[in-house]
């Protein structure tokens, strides 16, 4: 009697064995990876929180990052853009990268996560990468300003993005064919190289006669 298949040509027991694990951890690597990137988030987050109560106290006051006129963290905090929810946007921040950092440490723990969990991981960084496209682009083009704090968040976001979802694709999580698997098995550094590069060449081609002057 032929085994009972749960799609054609595949044996129950195949089809387990090549069902990704239910729950599972990441390598050191990864995890201090999101150490590292969510503690760059943080930091940032929470220079801009400080810098943005002193200038509410003092509409004078200029944050330390405010340093021509193309890099002034001072007209970011000033815009509308600067508040999109409501409340000053480091604050959503300090609360995002600080559960980075967390599920960081619980994986240098040896902590494991079921795939739902890891979804979900994986939809909050693909917020946090497209919020930080909007912003990038209102910078850029609507408030013609740079804060560097801002564009440390961004690059912390982008390699955290680009990271988990690789690390998903990998575990099976994210349906993918097998020689995208393989690319993020062996080149999972080239997206996030490549997506940091273009942010950089749109900076330096905004402001070029300002850069070359």
């Amino acid at each position: 009697m032929s085994k009972t298949t749960v799609r054609e040509g595949v044996s129950v027991g195949q089809a387990r064995a090549d069902a990704p694990p239910r729950s599972v951890g990441g390598s050191r690597a990864f995890a201090l990876l999101l150490v590292i990137t969510g503690a760059a988030g943080l930091l940032a987050s929470w220079v801009i929180t400080i810098d943005k109560f002193k200038l509410l106290e003092d509409p004078n006051f200029t944050p330390g990052c405010s340093l021509n006129p193309v890099v002034s963290c001072g007209n970011i905090m000033k815009s509308d853009q600067a508040s999109a929810f409501g409340f000053p946007n480091p604050m959503l921040g300090l609360v995002t990268y600080a559960i980075v950092i967390g599920v960081g440490m619980s994986l240098l723990g040896r902590a494991t996560f079921p795939r739902w969990y890891w979804l979900t991981f994986n939809a909050g960084t693909l917020f946090g990468v497209g919020f930080c496209t909007w912003l990038m682009y209102q910078s850029l083009y609507n408030i013609n300003s740079l804060c560097l704090w801002c564009c440390l968040a961004w690059v912390a976001t982008i390699v955290m993005f680009w990271s988990v979802t690789a690390f998903n694709v990998r575990q099976g999580f994210l349906p993918a064919p097998d020689w995208l698997k393989g690319f993020f098995g062996e080149f999972a550094w080239v997206l996030p190289v490549l997506h940091i590069g273009i942010i950089g060449m749109l900076i330096l081609t905004r402001w070029w006669d300002f850069w070359t002057s």
